[in-house]
């Protein structure tokens, strides 16, 4: 599965520098886990895709033409996935723990995105957070510093 989405992306590189992407670029693993969030609620909307594209872009370090084939490729992923775990165990490999914080802050971004959190939103951050090793604690501190930041309108 990854192979053929990395085969898709492998042509592309910043201005044709740079390393192309493939099948053990953690980012891709990332950006699936970030629309596994984003359409958990049965809409990935243009909002939460905004705010999907910008993550990736200044998180990430990828251009914007990269962020849309990101995105592309993270919803075929996402579509094929059986599980959490093939996309954890490979951020997991390329994290440290302060990285992953940084993606469970940016999963609860996402899932803030139309200004509330849903319960299928919060489940799937605390199932990839358990995934990567962060712990209840800095789950529910990010979560908390996360929803004051954004509002929770829901």
């Amino acid at each position: 599965m990854l192979q053929s989405i990395s085969d898709f992306i492998s042509g592309i590189s910043r201005g044709g520098e740079g390393k192309p992407f493939d099948d053990t670029d953690y980012r891709l693993s990332a950006a699936a886990l970030l629309v596994h969030v984003a359409a958990s609620d049965d809409s990935f909307d243009e909002t939460e895709r905004r705010v999907l594209h910008d993550a990736l872009t200044q998180r990430f370090d990828v251009d914007a033409a990269e962020a849309n084939a990101f995105i592309d490729s993270a919803v075929a992923a996402d579509r094929e996935a059986v599980d959490l775990y093939q996309f954890t165990s490979m951020i997991n490999r390329a994290l440290d723990d302060e990285g992953k914080k940084k993606l469970v802050e940016v999963l609860f971004l996402i899932g803030y995105a139309d200004g509330k959190l849903s319960e299928f939103e919060d489940n799937i951050v605390w199932r990839a957070s358990e995934l990567l090793h962060v712990s209840s604690q800095d789950r529910t501190e990010i979560r908390r510093r996360i929803r004051a930041t954004i509002g929770d309108r829901g």
